[in-house]
């Protein structure tokens, strides 16, 4: 895979092309000031970013949607540069909600279609107008939809010309071959985003998913910032493996450009988040060099098989994926 700043996407099942750097743009609602996705994607835009993953429950898609625009209108890129992947939230599982979920995505985003949308998980919240529905008792609601019905509403809106690729987001084995092994299956999902970084690196999964030309894209490459409530906080800090930092001081790199490009370099694409201007632009810096075949190996013997995001608080869902091995 020859690699550079400008082109580094790799083809998908269906035709379409995904970059394998993004930037990712969650930020927490509460302590993020606004203003700050609408900066910060224009400048990941300018740095030569062109992936971007987002969400309606990250609350700021009209500023990712503007940013886009605004670069559009100034001539840096056209729309069939950037590549924006949207996320049907747990709430909108029942297939009457899939396409109305996605317009509500698209509406803010001011966009006519996106190129990839995504289940965010395979697990069914009550929907309503609360992401998070609680009963009195402080006890998430959970519901129940077939997912084979929820992917039948998505194909539909493929069809309808408002998504170019479906994909889906924490699937393990189990619930990918719901999808693949569906009678009258009419697209099937080229991508499953999931946590994929050095100390996680998803080997049974990686290659199940090889195996049925479905892409991984990986969420916390280099670890997590996540607040206690999402992160397992007895991960040690990827950032200072020692390994890391050894191969990086050879080609003059930090640790999290080397788990970068580690991913990248076996065919996982990746979606560091960062509002930090210096770290948008370092995490950019991962095509100047490759890593030879010894380090990738001694990279992949660092798997700890621990998970930064565990999602523990909805463990007693029918359809938590992480009780499977993969």
């Amino acid at each position: 895979m020859n690699l550079t700043a400008q082109s580094h996407s790799i083809p998908l099942s269906d035709g379409n092309h995904i970059p394998l750097l993004g930037f990712g743009t969650y930020g927490n609602p509460q302590k993020t000031p606004k203003g700050t996705a609408l900066e910060c994607v224009k400048l990941a835009i300018d740095v030569g970013y062109r992936h971007f993953d987002g969400a309606l429950v990250y609350f700021n898609e009209h500023e990712v949607g503007q940013a886009i625009r605004e670069k559009i209108a100034d001539g840096t890129v056209k729309r069939e540069d950037i590549f924006y992947c949207g996320k049907l939230w747990n709430t909108f599982h029942p297939p009457a909600l899939v396409r109305p979920a996605l317009e509500r995505t698209l509406k803010a985003l001011k966009l006519d279609y996106v190129d990839l949308y995504i289940i965010e998980l395979p697990m069914a919240f009550k929907p309503g107008k609360e992401f998070y529905p609680k009963d009195k008792n402080g006890k998430y609601i959970y519901h129940h939809t077939d997912i084979c019905a929820t992917w039948e509403a998505l194909e539909a809106c493929k069809d309808a010309g408002l998504v170019k690729s479906l994909g889906v987001s924490n699937f393990n084995r189990r619930q990918l071959e719901l999808l693949l092994n569906k009678p009258g299956l009419k697209h099937k999902p080229v991508s499953n985003q999931v946590e994929c970084n050095p100390y996680f690196t998803q080997p049974k999964l990686l290659q199940y998913c090889r195996q049925n030309d479905i892409v991984v894209v990986g969420y916390c490459p280099i670890g997590s910032s996540r607040d206690a409530t999402w992160v397992n906080l007895k991960c040690p800090p990827l950032l200072e493996d020692e390994l890391l930092v050894s191969i990086g001081k050879k080609y003059n790199k930090s640790s999290a450009q080397i788990a970068l490009r580690f991913n990248i370099q076996r065919g996982v694409a990746v979606i560091p988040k960062s509002f930090n201007p210096e770290r948008i632009q370092h995490n950019f810096q991962v095509f100047d060099f490759s890593l030879s075949e010894e380090e990738m190996r001694a990279i992949e013997g660092l798997n700890k098989n621990i998970r930064f995001v565990e999602l523990l608080m909805w463990s007693d869902h029918p359809e938590y994926p992480f009780h499977d091995e993969y």
